[in-house]
């Protein structure tokens, strides 16, 4: 496997709940990565979960249309995550992963621990992290915590 080189200061990773409530505004966080790509960011790191990756990596899909420069890498816990995933979920994971410019895979296997490594990883290799999140526990939690505690810029959405 090569190595994968990432810019982190170009770099924003996204993080949120796998549910997109009611009050998800698909134009708003298109804006957001519009302004971020204003402001120089080219790299985008989606952890490839349902929900708000999915949102975000099909909006970033549409921006790379006119930003034929910007780079989504997919980051993948492990091999097995779409395996709870309903069949057009599965379609639709096979498909982003077929157009992202880069696919990571973070563990050969599932582990308790994998999707954790793969949020830290994001973090790690970013100087951004938007997020939409609506609860006060979870892996969004935890990420916004971490990305916090090594200093990044936090975007709510």
């Amino acid at each position: 496997m090569k190595e994968l080189i990432i810019e982190k200061d170009n770099a924003c990773c996204v993080t949120g709940h796998r549910t997109l409530y009611a009050d998800f505004d698909e134009e708003f966080t298109e804006e957001v990565f519009l302004r971020l790509i204003e402001r120089g960011f080219d790299t985008f790191l989606v952890g490839m979960a349902v929900g708000f990756d999915t949102a975000c990596f099909k909006i970033l899909e549409k921006l790379r249309k006119e930003y034929k420069y910007i780079k989504i890498i997919a980051c993948v816990p492990c091999p097995e995550q779409a395996s709870r995933f309903n069949f057009f979920q599965k379609k639709e994971y096979e498909r982003m992963l077929k157009s992202a410019d880069e696919v990571t895979v973070l563990s050969e296997f599932y582990t308790k621990w994998c999707m954790q490594k793969r949020n830290e990883f994001m973090v790690n290799n970013s100087s951004v992290v938007v997020c939409y999140v609506r609860k006060q526990s979870g892996g969004t939690v935890n990420t916004l915590k971490y990305a916090l505690k090594k200093g990044l810029e936090i975007i709510k959405v």
